[in-house]
């Protein structure tokens, strides 16, 4: 079975690293630029991954009522 990446916590991981160049230098302005790109990449494909199926499970109690 493969393993899907998760990208949620991958773009929260470059966001935190974004937060942190908050300097006011060349440097950090063009990393956090670049940090920007990869962002964007990681959540173009975050949204563009197929559903995964999930397990539903029902429990006994009320039914819906009859329509």
């Amino acid at each position: 079975m493969k393993m899907q990446s998760n990208f949620a916590a991958a773009r929260a991981l470059l966001e935190n690293a974004q937060a942190l160049l908050d300097g006011d230098d060349d440097k950090s302005g063009k990393l956090r630029e670049a940090l920007d790109l990869l962002i964007e990449a990681v959540l173009t494909a975050e949204h563009s991954q197929p559903a995964v199926a999930s397990n539903i499970v029902r429990f006994p109690g009320k039914r819906a009522a009859a329509r």
